[in-house]
């Protein structure tokens, strides 16, 4: 009997957290396709609140090199498929909805073809919530978006 509960443990972890990461996945390629419709080299994007498109409300970017504990503590769990920057032009956020990731950008803005910039760290990450007005200055290069934050 505890072999079973055990391995009915094991298997519903392993739902959620794949069920979770599919989530993340789809909402971090909604988020890239989202602002595609914007036309020119630049523009300015008044609130980003409304292209992002799945339920959030709370975004944190993290420093380049923050380590993974960190990340952790500050989000406030441990999910699994997260890497550390290695490098001051990648990108790392994380999006959270009710206390869960919701979705999970990371890496090169030349892979992801978008890429954020949200000025100077005060330690390791910055915290922005959906009731801020969140404005930025958009630019394209090739077929990347650069996002600017504009405090």
């Amino acid at each position: 009997i505890v072999s079973i509960g055990l391995g009915v443990c094991i298997a519903l972890l392993t739902i959620v957290t794949f069920g979770n990461r599919d989530v993340w996945d789809s909402n971090a390629k909604n988020l890239k396709e989202a602002f595609k419709p914007i036309s020119g080299d630049e523009a300015v994007i008044e609130d980003l609140n409304a292209w992002i498109p799945f339920d959030w409300d709370t975004l944190y970017s993290f420093a380049p090199y923050t380590p993974k504990e960190t990340i952790y503590e500050t989000i406030g769990y441990k999910w699994d498929h997260i890497s550390e920057t290695v490098n001051e032009g990648m990108n790392q956020m994380v999006f959270v909805n009710d206390g869960t990731v919701v979705c999970y950008l990371f890496g090169y803005p030349e892979n992801n073809k978008i890429g954020f910039n949200f000025g100077e760290y005060k330690g390791n990450y910055i915290k922005l919530t959906n009731e801020q007005q969140l404005s930025f200055k958009m630019t394209q290069d090739d077929d990347v978006r650069y996002f600017e934050y504009i405090d």
